[in-house]
């Protein structure tokens, strides 16, 4: 591991930190989740998810493990989902930056 880089525990601990400026956060995103259905590819240990937002865009993410006797179904469901939520956070960040651009009348 990088020793310039921060923990998930630093990260999270300077997240909380009072910030003067509005923020995209994982609650708030995560209130936006309307559904997240899974599906794993038939013959394979590929898991897919697909999150649906209230506003029924959707992002999907995947796991998939080397070797079968390892699969977990719980873990694959876990890793997939992490993966379609890590792609919310720059959709929500460009619908922010765009709030603000047009509330300084872009």
């Amino acid at each position: 591991m990088n020793p310039n880089l921060m923990t998930d525990d630093e990260l999270a601990a300077a997240l909380a930190e009072d910030r003067p400026g509005p923020h995209v956060t994982a609650e708030a995103m995560a209130k936006r989740v309307r559904d997240a259905q899974y599906t794993v590819l038939p013959n394979s240990t590929v898991t897919i998810c697909n999150i649906t937002l209230d506003n029924g865009y959707s992002v999907r993410g995947e796991s998939a493990c080397v070797d079968p006797a390892n699969y977990d179904a719980d873990i694959g469901r876990k890793i997939a989902h992490d993966d379609a939520f890590r792609k919310l956070w720059p959709l929500f960040g460009f619908l922010l930056a765009e709030q603000r651009y047009q509330a300084r009348g872009g």
